[in-house]
């Protein structure tokens, strides 16, 4: 009797093991597949391309994405699609009385599911009309139709609203799986002792976890001590720092654009990204106003080097800032004003945390 019941626990875990790579696979093909979009000509791969940190790297001359329609352009620079399994749901922390997690720049998709589910139905990304016209697309195909039903059962498709979470829920997680977070940077093979950090990437190491030199830790550490494996490199908290706009007159109110915002307090911040292949995933900033990492790191030290007055890559006086009520001075002007090598030096760690796939993409 107890070898049968053995026998049982053995194929439930192996048929709980298959059901669950047959749900990944699923949302791996759905992932790449340009049926979610009106026309048929965009998928998730292609703002969030696996080959590039998973981010928008089509050439068309913008920060911004163009739509499934070839005009409709979106409003944000897409974020990257890697590590973001470590972002908490969106919720507000009681102690800090900050905002928290949720995926996009302003946190609207409270996690990864309700994060897939959005671009289908937005009239400026994928186009699709309602949940039933992307359901009678996957219900009419023969492959897809088979897989639904086999994993969520044979009624699946009588319920538009079970058949739509039942797709986010595969892209989901597949975007849990390693693909996305291998931690096997040059940094993480150096805290497994598998690699050696130049001296000019270990001062910009020192650099970043230094409160006293910089104060980038602050926001973009989530682990309690430094150098520790599994950090991402953001505390998922939510700031305003100042971004200039990208056109004149152009304001993102960020955080307060969420619909569950009403607090003003709240204008004008985003989501601190991770730092995880921000070396390739440029460019940078919600509005993608910074083309170069160099820029982005000058643009923090204005705050404690007054002569720091010009963008670099545009040698034009910066910008104002969309939303200057709620900068945040008191983190911005900690630390001390930055070397041109202390900037080199935090560039060079920065580059230290691309995955070992996108090495090759790193320009120096």
């Amino acid at each position: 009797m107890r070898i049968f019941f053995i026998i049982l626990l053995i194929l439930t875990l192996n048929s709980c093991a298959d059901s669950k790579a047959d749900l990944i696979e699923l949302g791996k093909q759905l992932y790449h597949d340009p049926i979610l979009s009106k026309n048929q000509t965009q998928s998730c791969a292609q703002c969030h391309n696996p080959e590039h940190g998973f981010i928008d790297n089509r050439d068309n001359g913008l920060a911004v994405s163009l739509g499934d329609d070839g005009k409709s352009l979106g409003s944000r620079n897409a974020p990257t699609a890697s590590y973001a399994m470590i972002s908490p749901n969106f919720y507000f922390h009681k102690k800090t009385r900050e905002w928290m997690g949720g995926q996009f720049h302003d946190g609207r998709a409270k996690d990864l599911q309700a994060q897939a589910g959005g671009p289908p139905l937005n009239p400026t990304e994928m186009g699709m009309k309602d949940k039933q016209s992307v359901i009678e697309r996957l219900k009419q195909h023969p492959d897809y139709a088979k897989q639904f039903k086999s994993i969520f059962g044979k009624d699946i498709f009588n319920d538009a609203d079970k058949a739509y979470d039942a797709m986010t829920l595969s892209i989901a997680k597949f975007e849990q799986t390693d693909e996305f977070a291998p931690f096997d940077s040059k940094y993480d093979r150096y805290l497994r002792g598998e690699y050696e950090l130049t001296d000019l990437e270990d001062l910009g190491r020192s650099l970043f976890f230094s409160n006293n030199n910089t104060n980038c830790s602050s926001c973009h550490q989530l682990k309690r001590t430094s150098d520790t494996e599994g950090e991402t490199f953001s505390n998922y908290q939510y700031q305003n720092i100042g971004v200039p706009a990208r056109e004149q007159g152009i304001i993102d109110h960020g955080l307060l654009a969420n619909p569950l915002i009403t607090d003003k307090k709240q204008d004008g911040k985003f989501k601190i990204p991770t730092l995880r292949n921000i070396a390739v995933t440029g460019p940078y900033m919600h509005n993608g106003v910074f083309k170069e990492l160099t820029t982005v790191i000058e643009f923090y030290d204005k705050y404690l080097d007054p002569s720091r007055t010009h963008n670099p890559e545009t040698q034009k006086p910066w910008r104002q800032p969309e939303v200057q009520e709620t900068i945040n001075f008191s983190k911005l002007q900690k630390g001390k004003k930055l070397s041109d090598r202390k900037i080199k030096a935090l560039v060079a760690f920065l580059h230290t945390l691309t995955d070992r796939r996108y090495e090759h993409l790193i320009s120096r």
